[in-house]
């Protein structure tokens, strides 16, 4: 495995499992065998629906919960709701979150990143940060801020790459932490000819091309999957490097598309939507 060092101290593992879309069920699973296969990464969210999922997967697991990064997400309906980082506490069934994110800039998200703010100031809460946040909304966060986001989690893959976001995040000391690594399954990218050579080069999987492209970008990577071999094959990255003219190679495929838009009417949904979270299994 190989870490990040974030703004404030912390080390972060550079490849996780992320459980969007996956019902109590499937994260449960996933988590299980993430974390047999050497994991120490999981990335869930209040509006997942799966932190009880989670949490009892961590315990079953055996790993202790010190090895463990655990990160999840604020949902903008929580935002002022002053118990809101306690209830998610109990669902995750731990006593602290290692990273808690702001999931959208939506709703009164001043008031959810003070809740977060105050959390980290009494422990519950080892690293903070942002998601779906765009460079002017981080510029609003960091002028208000007691303690700076250590992360902001966004799409980036290699039609997608942010290179002048990740310009300005690397200005104010903030990794950036990629979904849609894959780029949204997109089979076009996935079967680009660079990914093709370079995976009969080093004996891997496009996929895997791609996923440590990211790693040596400098990106946090959180690959989703219920599927046991996918969840495997996505953790064997470390046994190979791409050489500076390869990376440049992948580099150059950028055509900044992206496959998630947010509207300002998307946003103003997801401040009025309440996650069914008291009904999860």
């Amino acid at each position: 495995m190989e870490y990040i060092t974030l703004n404030n101290d912390v080390k972060m593992p550079m490849l996780g499992i992320g459980t969007f879309q996956l019902s109590p069920d499937e994260a449960e699973a996933s988590v299980l065998s993430a974390l047999e296969d050497g994991y120490r990464l999981i990335d869930t969210a209040n509006a997942y629906v799966n932190e009880k999922a989670v949490g009892r997967a961590i315990k079953k697991s055996g790993v202790s919960r010190e090895e463990i990064f655990l990160e999840t997400k604020l949902w903008p309906s929580f935002y002022e709701e002053t118990d809101a980082v306690d209830k998610t506490l109990e669902r995750l069934d731990t006593d602290y979150i290692d990273l808690l994110l702001i999931h959208q800039p939506a709703g009164n998200y001043i008031a959810g990143y003070r809740l977060m703010e105050k959390a980290y100031k009494e422990g519950k809460v080892k690293s903070i940060g942002l998601s779906n946040f765009n460079a002017e909304q981080i510029k609003e966060i960091l002028d208000i801020c007691e303690i700076n986001p250590a992360i902001l989690q966004t799409e980036v893959h290699p039609y997608s790459q942010e290179s002048d976001l990740k310009d300005f995040l690397n200005n104010k000391d903030i990794v950036i932490q990629a979904w849609y690594p894959l780029g949204h399954g997109d089979k076009k990218l996935l079967k680009e000819k660079v990914f093709t050579r370079l995976s009969e080069k080093y004996g891997k999987s496009n996929a895997q091309i791609i996923l440590r492209w990211h790693i040596q970008s400098g990106n946090v990577v959180i690959p989703g999957s219920k599927n046991a071999e996918h969840i495997k094959s996505n953790f064997d990255l470390f046994d190979f490097e791409l050489t500076a003219a390869e990376m440049a190679k992948i580099s150059a495929l950028n055509k900044n598309k992206r496959y998630y838009h947010s509207t300002k009417l998307m946003l103003k949904s997801y401040a009025k939507m309440r996650p069914p979270v008291d009904k999860q299994k």
